[in-house]
This record gives structure tokens, sequence and C-alpha cells, in this order.
């Protein structure tokens, strides 16, 4: 039989999502972190299941193809999560959950929270424990010279401030 009447798959099928990749670090996460992978979970699941009650329209095939891979991404990551609770009282080094302060060499500060991959959010000040900013300060104590590397170059710090931040679990 010719191939020219034979059909593959090009890559087209809007049902063809790529997965999303599954990071290589541990997934700690505090208790809020665990929370909002659980209510993501559940939106995620409600969705799929008004899509599948919605129909087969090729829009409908294709976003229930993403949120079927989104949910498997989520339910990995809530699988694999290893809670870290607050460290109440200790602030004398940097660890996961902490809220840390550093001034850089015109001595303006700036405050984050090291969390999780997964509730990461660099507007609300909450930076990944993975992320190179996290990673020049776990460990240091007020007072230590950090060194942040950047593709723009190496930045001094100076962590000024460390604090137990309490984290009842709550997504509000």
């Amino acid at each position: 039989m010719s191939r020219a009447f034979v059909r593959e798959s090009d890559g087209d099928d809007p049902g063809d999502v790529p997965e999303r990749p599954i990071s290589p670090h541990p997934n700690y996460v505090r208790p809020r972190g665990l929370a909002l992978l659980k209510a993501e979970a559940a939106r995620l699941a409600d969705e799929q299941g008004a899509l599948k009650a919605a129909g087969e329209s090729l829009d409908a095939h294709a976003r229930l193809a993403a949120v079927a891979r989104d949910l498997r991404y989520v339910n990995a990551r809530i699988a694999s999560a290893i809670v870290v609770g607050a460290a109440v009282g200790t602030t004398d080094e940097v660890r996961f959950g902490a809220r840390v302060k550093v001034a850089d060499e015109d001595g303006v500060v700036r405050a984050f929270t090291l969390v999780g991959e997964d509730e990461a959010d660099a507007a609300a000040n909450l930076v990944s424990w993975v992320a190179p900013l996290a990673r020049a300060v776990l460990g240091a104590r007020v007072g230590d010279d950090v060194i942040l590397h950047r593709p723009a170059g190496d930045t001094p710090l100076t962590v000024v401030g460390i604090e137990a931040v309490e984290d009842g679990g709550d997504i509000g």
C-alpha cells in the first residue's frame, strides 16, 4: 500500500499536550503550600468534570487534555510533598520557611520568604528554596555576607534579619 494514503500523527492533535516537568529536587512544602496544591487539584478535578459533561467540541477536547495533564502534575506534587512546619523560635540561621531580610551594597533592604517551588510567587516575595537567591542565603546567619550568583554578575548581600514564619496551612 502506498504511504500517501496512511495518516500519520503530525502532532497537531489538540489532545497532544506535553507533560509538565517534575522538579528533580525534594518537594518541600509549607502547610500553606500543600493546602494550595490540594485546592488546585480540587479546582482542576471540577473543571475536568465540567468539560467532560460539556461535550466533544474541539476546544473542549484540547482544554480537557490540558486540564488532565495539569491534574496529573498537581497530584504528583501532592504525593511527593514533604511538609515542613514553621520553625518557631529558630531564627539563628536561614532555613526553609524563614522570612529573610538582606541588604545590598547600597543598603537597600529586601525581605522574602523561602517556600516550596509550587508556592513561589515573586510578586508576593515568596522565593523558591531552590532559586539562586535562596541558595545564596540558606544556612547563613544575621550579619553573614553572601554572594548571589546571577547571569548579570555576582551581587554581594548581607543577611540583616531572619524571622520564623507562622504557617497554619490557610490559603488566604
